[in-house]
C-alpha cells in the first residue's frame, strides 16, 4: 500500500495505538516529501507526552586520562561523561573511581556499549561481569549504545542493567538508507519492547559520509519518524554540541524534546547572551516551549 498525504494522519493513530504498520509502509513515509504533515503529527505527539517542556542536559566530556579532575568539572555540569579510546576498564578503573569523586552529587557515564560489548568478547569475560566492574568504580550509565553497531542488542542492554548501570541514551553511528533508518528504528522499538528502560533516542547520526551528507531537510524528517515510531520511548533526543543550535530549535518543533551534550562551560567571550545555558533557554523559548534542566539520569534539576 502507498501511504499518500491524506493517509499520514491514519498512519499516525495506527502507531500511538500500538498497531502494527509494516516497514513497506514505514519506508514510503519516511521517503514522503509531506514533511509540514510529518511535523504536525510529530509535534502532537511530542505535545501529548510532554507539553510544552523541552529537558536539556549540560555535559562536561572528560578524556582519559585527565590531568586534573577538578578544572575537567565545570560548575555547570549535570552530567560528566567519559570518553576514551577504548573501553579498558581494568585500566581505567582507577581513573574512573577518582572522577566520581570528583563528581560527587553529579551523575557520571561511562563508555559505549557497543565497545564494552567488543572488550567482552575480546577479553573472554562475561559483558555483564565487565559491566559489573564499571558500576562499582561509581559510575552510573553507561553513556550511549548506538544500535546500528550491538551485536545482540536485548543482551547487551540486559548485562548493564543486571550490573546495575542505567543506560544514557540509544545512539545511531552512522547514516543510512531510508530502508535501514526504518530497519534501526525498528530495532530500536523491539528493544523497548523487550527489555525496557530506554529513556532517550537519538536518531541523529553521529558521524556521516562527507561524500553523502545528510540533509537538514532529511534530518529533521528524520526526528518527526521517530517520534512517531518510537511511541513507547518517552523522549527523542538531539545534540546540542554536534548539530547546533538552529537544527536543535527546528528539531524541538518536529517531535524532539530532550536536548543533549550542551556545553557545561558557560564561554562568555561573545557576550553572556551567547553562552551555552543563555543560548539554549532563548533558543527553547523562542520555540514556544518551556526549558526543563535535567542531570544524566533524566532527574529535573530546575526550575
Amino acid at each position: 500500500m502507498t501511504i499518500h498525504a491524506n493517509d499520514l494522519p491514519d498512519v499516525a493513530a495506527r502507531l500511538a495505538s500500538g498497531a502494527t504498520v509494516s516497514d513497506a509502509d514505514l519506508v514510503t513515509l519516511g521517503e514522503s516529501t509531506d514533511i509540514l504533515t510529518l511535523a504536525m503529527l510529530a509535534d502532537e505527539a511530542r505535545r501529548v507526552r510532554h507539553g510544552s517542556n523541552v529537558t536539556f542536559v549540560r555535559v562536561a566530556d572528560v578524556a582519559l586520562p585527565v590531568a586534573d579532575v577538578v578544572t575537567a568539572i565545570p560548575p555547570g555540569a549535570r552530567e560528566v561523561r567519559v570518553t576514551t579510546e577504548t573501553a579498558d576498564v581494568d585500566a581505567q578503573s582507577d581513573a574512573l573511581h577518582t572522577l566520581v569523586q570528583a563528581a560527587g552529587a553529579v551523575p557520571v557515564s561511562a563508555y559505549s556499549l557497543a565497545d564494552l560489548e567488543s572488550a567482552a568478547r575480546t577479553s573472554g569475560r562475561s559483558l555483564a561481569d565487565l559491566c559489573a566492574s564499571v558500576r562499582a568504580t561509581g559510575v552510573l550509565a553507561v553513556a550511549e549504545a548506538p544500535i546500528d553497531r550491538l551485536a545482540d542488542a536485548e543482551a547487551a542492554w540486559a548485562a548493564a542493567r543486571s550490573a546495575g548501570l542505567a543506560i544514557a541514551r540509544v545512539t545511531v553511528s552512522r547514516t543510512a538508507d531510508p530502508v535501514t533508518r526504518i530497519l534501526l528504528l525498528r530495532r530500536v522499538v523491539a528493544l523497548q519492547q523487550a527489555v525496557g528502560g530506554v529513556w532517550s533516542f537519538a536518531p541523529l547520526a553521529r558521524v556521516w559520509n562527507p561524500a553523502a551528507p545528510s540533509t537538514g531537510y532529511e534530518d529533521v524528517r528524520q526526528v518527526a519518524l521517530a517520534r512517531l515510531v518510537a511511541t513507547g520511548i518517552p523522549s527523542i533526543q538531539v545534540d546540542w554540541t554536534l548539530y547546533g543550535p538552529k537544527l536543535a530549535q527546528v528539531a524541538l518543533t518536529m517531535g524532539a524534546d530532550d536536548i543533549d551534550a550542551v556545553p557545561a562551560m558557560d564561554d562568555v567571550r561573545e557576550g553572556r547572551r551567547r553562552a551555552p545555558l543563555e543560548e539554549v533557554l532563548r533558543n527553547i523559548r523562542a520555540a514556544a516551549l518551556t526549558p526543563v534542566e535535567r542531570d544524566g539520569l533524566y532527574q529535573r534539576v530546575f526550575p
